[in-house]
């Protein structure tokens, strides 16, 4: 950044107080009740807000509009833009206090009234597959005796642009979102302004010069982009440091409310209303050909992309995009089915210019650990450690979220990062700078204020270790998976207690499956061909288990024999009319682990090595094996060893290098536990309090 250009972290911070506005507006939803459940009460508000905020913005020209309409009712569009001064307008001499005038007919008016907006706005408000539907709701209000108080009390609500900004009227929409919100779907949370700044500022704290430059084009994009506060409030960031800059804003939204607020909003802005879409950003990418200077976006946690739970055609539309050649998953990788947010991630850095991209993701603590090493979010992970593409991981404090107090992660990701931090992964611990609100809105208890929000980010632009940052290398993160197993040695003996080790390891059950014969037999469905032959074979087969049983139970001893052919010498003597496979696997089963045992090789001399012995071993990347087999595990079996299992040539490779970033453990502090003295007083006390309060309670 340019040393003359200083970003200011407490930018748009004056009071915001919206108090007024939402209680206002939530006492009309109030006067629906009856004929709407509390639940369905945003089917109305909504779209009511959106409208007068409309009817607010376009009051300065409406006049001239409707003028312009009466001589000529096939004026252009656009040259009707010119004269509302916005992309939209409407042709109507309603307004909504006038429509009061005609309460005989306010239903029939107020339909009219709407469709009088340009097809933009009708599309938002009117349309049944890509907006709010609300057609539907004039009738029901109509019918229920609803309709005129509702238009009467938005008529008397001031929305105009010019008192209430779009930060402001941000807000009031997030109010609303949140107190309609208490019974969202998992996953689905509103972030505070609080948290977007923070996003923002960390975005925009270094390798951002381009920004200041006089008209110059800027694209932010958000995959998940709710009401549009994070594209409204990054551009408003900017703004104030650029107010030549050309900002672009791009979103996509699956939910028609929210979706119907954000191109609101964008139209009243002047931003592009094709650049915001109704569309699960699973399914497609809207603006494929257009690469993002920034990524903002708080995805969903935990929502499934696959299974009986994901949305209708989303998981076909995941495994269609990753077999194109250029996927939007360019790891090759996708998450377990139960969870998006990996995915999300990858179709960021897709987006992300790749010259100067950056992106900051919400992510809650699943996509940092989980899977296991030859995982699709493992393998995530190892993509974007290898390629360079992960910057910073910051915790953020709990309790920040109006329907979720989980703990969150800013993902912080870049296509050009600065020399100091190529290599490099920065973890920042800001779980302790907040401070608490005076009344919590929901789950929302904690916010970052503007000094929280400085100290944040000055850990990430310092990028100096202390007590609440630490950097490493990208290989930290990354391991490889060893498997460890011992020399071949077993013994082999005719004992009752090997003999049931043999019935249990299933050795037998090719030639007779006691559980699996019962199954058959009593299952309650008629039997298929395949398993009438099964049984049948199994049943055949009774006898020579029996036999083979009691031949080896007639032959226990103490015997033990320290190799396997001795041992199959005598096995074949016992057994002579069983075939030579059954018979290894009867010895298998008759064995066990001794390490008075010769060790067995194969016809090269090789040794052989005990499956049964095998242990897994994770080893960091950077590490020898042989160090780490001489520190953790030779001094415990001197005479174990070490094999990378890996084969990325294979048809299905086998992989074994995985990565993980396990942030908690990097910060973890040990706290003694407390003296046995202590305690043992506090319950002595605890006793008395309890014997106190029994005796007074009983007399």
């Amino acid at each position: 950044m340019s040393k003359n250009k200083v970003i200011d972290a407490a930018f748009d911070d004056s009071p915001v107080d919206v108090s007024t506005e939402v209680n206002f507006i939530w006492s009309i939803a109030n006067t629906l009740r009856g004929p709407y459940k509390s639940d369905k009460y945003k089917d109305v508000i909504i779209p009511m807000v959106i409208i007068r905020r409309f009817e607010c913005a376009l009051a300065g020209t409406k006049a001239k509009v409707v003028a312009q309409f009466k001589k000529s009712p096939a004026y252009p569009y656009k040259a009707m833009c010119k004269i509302s001064g916005f992309q939209f307008y409407n042709t109507s001499e309603y307004t909504l206090a006038e429509l009061l005038n005609d309460s005989e007919h306010i239903a029939s008016n107020f339909k009219s009234y709407l469709n009088a907006f340009s097809p933009n706005v009708q599309e938002i408000i009117m349309s049944n597959s890509s907006g709010l539907d609300f057609e539907k709701q004039i009738d029901k209000m109509d019918k229920h005796n609803r309709l005129y108080g509702v238009i009467k009390k938005f008529s008397e609500l001031d929305l105009n642009p010019k008192t209430i900004d779009n930060v402001k009227m941000g807000y009031i929409f997030e109010d609303l979102i949140r107190r309609f919100s208490e019974n969202a779907e998992a996953g689905d949370h509103y972030t505070g302004r609080d948290i977007i700044k923070t996003m923002v500022n960390i975005l925009l704290a270094e390798g951002c010069d381009d920004i200041f430059d006089d008209g110059k084009v800027i694209t932010v994009c958000d995959q998940a982009c709710g009401t549009g506060g994070m594209l409204s409030t990054t551009e408003n960031f900017i703004k104030r440091f650029n107010p030549t800059a050309d900002i672009r804003l791009f979103g996509q939204e699956v939910n028609p409310e929210s979706y119907a607020i954000c191109l609101a909003e964008m139209l009243i802005k002047g931003q592009n209303a094709e650049n915001i879409r109704l569309q699960d950003t699973m399914k497609a990418d809207c603006f494929a050909n257009t690469k993002m200077r920034f990524m903002v976006e708080n995805p969903p946690f935990g929502q499934p992309w696959g299974g009986k739970d994901a949305a209708e055609g989303v998981e076909e539309a995941v495994y269609k995009e990753k077999t194109k050649s250029q996927s939007r998953w360019g790891a090759g990788y996708l998450p377990a089915t139960g969870d998006m947010q990996l995915l999300f991630i990858q179709s960021a850095v897709d987006k992300m210019d790749d010259l100067c991209g950056r992106a900051a993701i919400i992510e809650n603590g699943s996509p940092l650990f989980t899977g296991g090493t030859a995982s699709g979010e493992s393998q995530i992970r190892r993509w974007l450690l290898e390629n360079d593409l992960l910057e910073a991981i910051i915790a953020l404090p709990t309790d920040l979220f109006y329907n979720t107090g989980i703990a969150t992660y800013i993902w912080v990701l870049s296509k050009n990062k600065s020399k100091k931090r190529r290599g490099k992964v920065q973890l920042i611990d800001a779980s302790g700078l907040y401070h608490k609100l005076r009344k919590s809105l929901g789950n929302k208890r904690n916010e970052i204020t503007p000094e929280d929000r400085k100290r944040i980010t000055e850990l990430y632009a310092n990028f100096e270790e202390n007590e609440l940052c630490q950097i490493y290398d990208n290989e930290e993160f990354m391991y490889r998976e060893y498997v460890v197993k011992q020399p071949l040695q077993r013994s082999y003996a005719i004992t009752d207690e090997r003999i049931e080790n043999l019935v249990v390891s299933g050795a037998l059950n090719t030639v007779y499956d006691e559980a699996k014969v019962n199954e058959l037999e009593n299952s309650e469905e008629e039997l298929s061909a395949k398993e009438e032959k099964l049984l049948e074979k199994l049943k055949a087969g009774k006898p020579v288990y029996d036999s083979i049983m009691e031949t080896l139970k007639a032959n226990t001893g103490k015997k033990k024999f320290l190799e396997p052919d001795s041992f199959m010498e005598r096995l074949s003597e016992l057994l002579p009319d069983v075939d030579k496979k059954l018979l290894d696997r009867i010895a298998d089963g008759l064995s066990a682990m001794d390490k008075e045992a010769e060790i067995q090789k194969d016809k090269k001399g090789n040794v052989l090595w005990d499956n049964d012995s095998k242990d897994t071993e994770i080893v960091k990347y950077t590490e020898s094996i042989n160090d780490y087999m001489a520190r953790e595990v030779l001094p415990h079996i001197p005479d174990a060893k070490a094999f990378f299992e890996e084969d990325l040539s294979a048809k299905k490779p086998v992989v074994k290098t995985g990565a993980e970033i396990p942030f908690t453990r990097y910060f973890y502090k040990y706290q003694l536990p407390k003296a046995s003295k202590d305690l043992a007083k506090e319950f002595v006390e605890l006793d008395k309090s309890v014997n106190k309060r029994i005796a007074k309670l009983f007399g």
